[in-house]
């Protein structure tokens, strides 16, 4: 084979390298609110949606809106990406660009599972975690990431799983470390079972349970909860339902499980604010008082418990978390999401 050809076969292989690359993160990404007046003026929030079931590109764009046009948040929604098109697709488990827009975040808010990132991507995840800011994480959060093919991965420690092929071990992932809890499993009978929340009247004087009435309901399932930390508080009991409508009767074979939880991680030896809801797909978002829990859990998260809202005779509610536009969720279920959206659509 002559110089020449040597050449060329190079420059296809090179060609098909730099090819199979994921694309550089752009703007185009991810969609960014810009807030309106409000207290949270000068907090950016960046809200990481990585999950395949629970429509996680509708929920939390839809809070998103919420916090930045009614709470004066900045917010920015970063999506699972099909690099081939540039849609948002769940089933994407490997690119979710914009991650480095966490070092300029105040908070995060997730809401992901079977995440594999690359160590780019993933690095500025951790590095967040690390840093203790706050976090919010919802539901399968818990299961956030699931190493199945780079398990040398110096982040492969962060799968639910507790495993890792080099680096320290940690039992139970990124969901025991951060969130006070990992997968135990189904506690109701997935898609069969619903849930009611049940507030915990002995933490009915928490800043987060301002306002709220108590009438959450969801179609999801309970998730089974085994152990917390210490210093967790309980804010609602998820109980299960014998069917997916609200006004199902209990199941009451099955005992009620924590579904909202508080508490201060240590990092560094110095606290770090995280609320936990073990239920929060969108169609769960579609309660009221899970939308006031979740905002008031943001306030509360970065330290502004004092200016949550305080109900008056007029205003019992308080927090405003009524939608910024029409909301209708889709359904959860793998394969339901709306194909070709690009985060652009999700723009104000």
């Amino acid at each position: 084979m002559n110089d020449l050809a040597v050449t060329f076969i190079r420059a296809i292989v090179l060609l098909v390298c730099v090819a199979l690359l994921p694309s550089a993160a752009t703007a185009d990404d991810w969609v960014t609110y810009e807030p309106a007046d409000g207290a949270g003026k000068g907090k950016h929030i960046v809200l990481v949606a990585g999950e395949w079931e629970y429509r996680c590109e509708e929920g939390l764009p839809m809070l998103a809106k919420i916090l930045s046009q009614r709470h004066g948040f900045k917010c920015t929604v970063l999506f699972p990406i099909n690099p081939e098109n540039g849609t948002i697709d769940p089933n994407v488990n490997n690119n979710v660009p914009g991650l480095e827009l966490l070092a300029e975040a105040d908070m995060m808010i997730v809401l992901a599972m079977d995440l594999e990132l690359p160590d780019e991507q993933m690095k500025h995840f951790v590095d967040f975690i690390n840093s203790g800011k706050p976090v919010l994480g919802f539901r399968c959060s818990v299961l956030a990431f699931r190493y199945e093919n780079d398990k040398d991965s110096p982040y492969a420690k962060y799968d639910f799983r507790g495993t890792a092929a080099s680096g320290a071990e940690i039992p139970g992932g990124f969901g025991m470390v951060v969130l006070g809890e990992t997968w135990r499993g189904h506690h109701g009978h997935h898609a069969v079972e619903s849930t009611r929340g049940l507030i915990n009247g002995r933490r009915r004087g928490h800043p987060i349970l301002r306002g709220v009435k108590g009438d959450i309901w969801g179609p999801t399932d309970v998730y089974q909860i085994d152990q917390l930390p210490d210093n967790a508080v309980v804010l609602a009991y998820g109980q299960v339902l014998r069917g997916m409508k609200p006004d199902d009767v209990p199941n009451y074979d099955k005992p009620v499980m924590p579904m909202v939880w508080a508490y201060e991680r240590e990092v560094d030896g110095k606290p770090s604010r995280v609320v936990t809801s073990t239920i929060g797909a969108a169609e769960d978002l579609e309660s009221e008082d899970l939308r006031r829990i979740v905002v008031n859990g943001v306030y509360w998260c970065l330290e502004m418990e004092d200016q949550i809202p305080r109900p008056t005779k007029d205003n019992p509610a308080a927090t405003n978390v009524d939608y910024v536009g029409e909301f209708v969720a889709s359904p959860f279920g793998r394969d339901k999401f709306k194909p070709g959206l690009r985060p652009a659509d999700l723009a104000l």
